[in-house]
């Protein structure tokens, strides 16, 4: 049984390695269709901001494409298995957006989301990041760790340490959560109690580019870094 483990556990490492070489072939891709989205996304602004201008000057109120996106597109609720993970029932919508979205879970974990992910190559965040780059990192198949002030030094050091040598991951504070501790990925959530908790690696271990990834292999390098 131990061995079978073993054998799983180094495919999975192996698996993981080879996506991060790749991520230099990808990097320079990346930072092209980055730029075009750019490109794009000024242009949309700008087109916007004009539509917007004439729905007020003619009366007719303030709602357009804009206004629409800051829906997260979601629907459902959290259902909480025997491990003690909360899983998304219900739609998580994956739009691209460029106004910030009211999502109806924090940290969220899924739903529209920024064009630009959050870099997630074990990235650590010592401030706050945005909602919507984060979600498009889960959509990537990261899984978040967030945490609040009161969370204990010794275990935000330990995760800390836990993200820095494990691709696909990200760490960064987050206040508006109900416990100190909460690991997220696209669709599921749970909380732990302390760095050391056994629900910290077996989070890991499924989700890190886990079968709930929308887009295995994507990106984790070449976005954002706030």
């Amino acid at each position: 049984m131990g061995s079978a483990n073993n054998s799983g556990s180094a495919a999975r490492k192996a698996r993981i390695e080879e996506m991060r070489r790749a991520e230099q072939v990808r990097e320079r891709r990346n930072r092209v269709l980055v730029i075009v989205a750019s490109v794009v996304v000024v242009a949309g602004l700008v087109t916007g901001g004009v539509v917007l201008v004439h729905a007020q000057t003619d009366g007719k109120g303030t709602k357009d494409a804009a206004g629409d996106a800051k829906d997260s597109g979601d629907s459902g609720h959290f259902v909480t298995g025997k491990d003690g993970v909360r899983t998304w029932s219900g739609k998580l919508s994956r739009n691209h957006v460029t106004t910030a979205v009211k999502y109806p879970m924090h940290p969220p974990v899924g739903g529209n989301h920024n064009p630009v992910w959050l870099n997630c190559n074990g990235n650590v965040y010592t401030s706050p990041v945005e909602d919507e780059n984060a979600v498009h990192a889960l959509e990537h198949g990261a899984v978040w760790v967030t945490h609040t002030a009161e969370a204990k030094k010794a275990d935000v050091d330990a995760l800390a340490a836990k993200v820095k040598k494990t691709p696909y991951t990200l760490m960064s504070p987050y206040e508006n959560q109900a416990a100190p501790l909460i690991l997220s990925a696209w669709g599921h959530q749970v909380t732990v109690k302390s760095a050391d908790d056994p629900a910290v690696n077996k989070f890991f271990a499924t989700y890190v580019q886990g079968e709930q990834t929308p887009e295995p292999g994507a990106s984790c390098t070449g976005g954002t870094m706030k």
